[in-house]
């Protein structure tokens, strides 16, 4: 995992590591944030309690909003949450960049919390001071993700707070609960730079949420993940216990999903299609090579992170027999070959337009990406977490 130090991106630990199907960290999941006026909008939508006068002639003068109406639209303005630069989908950017972004976008969010919060203080009967107090978390919560320390103690302040208080309902302490154990595993990385250590951690804390919640179904998501980045016969205890759990079914067909991959270790690969470039691909028809099988997307920074270290490898190794098959999860197929050619990508890529539910991706259970599966001389799967160790794996195989 190389590329995860410099790129946490406001994220979660998890994600971080694997673009993902499902969401991890459910106190997220219920965010409600303005969406940005785009110019393709037929107006800007007002923010939520804004008063909007009715349309009239140019010359009208509009109604003046209330200074209460004044402070919660710029609250609302600001409501968004931290977005790198679409760019650095493409060029992986400076360590220095990215440290000023996440300072900027740290300072931003914090002054949005305190906005947040003067605005219960100051307007105490307002119907807006439940949504103003979700914002503060909210902002609290990225800016903390983004390494600002000043927003993790005030959050731990706000969390205690609502954990200690019995009218606190079963939900909302099951989101303070799952944000705890992510920033716990994402602290566990920061401090030992060992991604095996955070997992550890993860797994004990989603453990914890299963004995504290027990008819909860999130922290099986949690496991997911570990299972998806563990060796096979940790991953396969995983699934196996997941399968048989009272999670719910979108889970448990994820955890079916891990299984079918890890039942396909020695067994042929059938993948046929013609790629973007009009070349066809029979994977059958490759045997004598070694081949990798590339499950990624143009939109999944851990992807694009591991493209430097797959093509340092195929420029090494290509001539000794060892070929790339990408499965791209892409739904813009210009977007895609504008990539390819930029990046210089000279193996095939195969693309259908769906997304996660690419034709590939639904047949091999793929529900993270990137996914690296490596195939020897004889055409038999012998590698489902290629992303370690990449051209040590390649040589062994070519060797044999």
């Amino acid at each position: 995992m190389k590329f995860i130090s410099s790129h946490r991106l406001g994220r979660s630990l998890v994600p971080i590591l694997a673009c993902t199907i499902a969401a991890v960290l459910p106190a997220l999941a219920d965010e409600k944030v303005e969406p940005a006026a785009t110019p393709a909008a037929p107006a800007t939508p007002a923010a939520p309690g804004t008063q909007v006068a009715p349309a009239t002639p140019a010359a009208a003068t509009p109604a003046a909003q209330s200074d209460e109406d004044k402070a919660w639209s710029e609250i609302a303005a600001q409501a968004t949450r931290p977005t790198p630069p679409a760019e650095w989908q493409q060029n992986k950017p400076s360590e220095e960049a990215i440290k000023a972004w996440q300072k900027s976008e740290g300072e931003r969010l914090m002054k949005l919390a305190d906005q947040a919060h003067d605005f219960a203080q100051k307007y105490p009967a307002s119907q807006k001071v439940a949504s103003a107090a979700d914002k503060e978390e909210q902002a609290l919560t990225y800016a903390t993700q983004l390494g600002n320390q000043e927003a993790g103690k005030r959050l731990d302040t706000i969390d205690a707070a609502k954990l200690a208080d019995t009218k606190t309902p079963e939900n909302a302490r099951f989101s303070i609960r799952a944000r705890q154990v992510q920033r716990a595993a994402q602290a566990k990385y920061e401090s030992t730079k060992d991604t095996n250590a955070a997992f550890a951690e993860l797994e004990s804390g989603a453990r914890a949420l299963l004995k504290e919640f027990p008819a909860k179904s999130e922290p099986y998501r949690m496991l997911l993940q570990i299972a998806t980045n563990s060796p096979a016969d940790k991953a396969r205890a995983i699934a196996e216990e997941i399968a048989k759990s009272n999670a719910d079914e979108p889970v448990k067909a994820q955890a079916a999903g891990i299984l079918k991959k890890l039942d396909a270790v020695g067994k042929p690969v059938d993948i046929q299609f013609t790629a973007i470039d009009g070349r066809n691909v029979n994977l059958q028809e490759m045997k004598g090579k070694v081949v990798l099988i590339d499950f990624w997307a143009t939109w999944c920074g851990p992807c694009v992170a591991e493209l430097p270290h797959v093509k340092a490898a195929y420029d090494k190794l290509h001539e000794k027999g060892f070929e790339i098959v990408g499965i791209s999860f892409d739904q813009d197929k210009s977007a895609l070959e504008k990539f390819v050619k930029e990046k210089e990508m000279a193996w095939p890529q195969f693309f259908d337009g769906n997304g996660w539910k690419n034709k590939f991706g639904q047949e091999f259970g793929i529900n993270s990406i990137p996914a690296m599966w490596l195939v020897d001389k004889q055409g038999l799967l012998r590698e489902q977490n290629a992303r370690q160790d990449l051209e040590g794996k390649i040589e062994k195989l070519l060797a044999e």
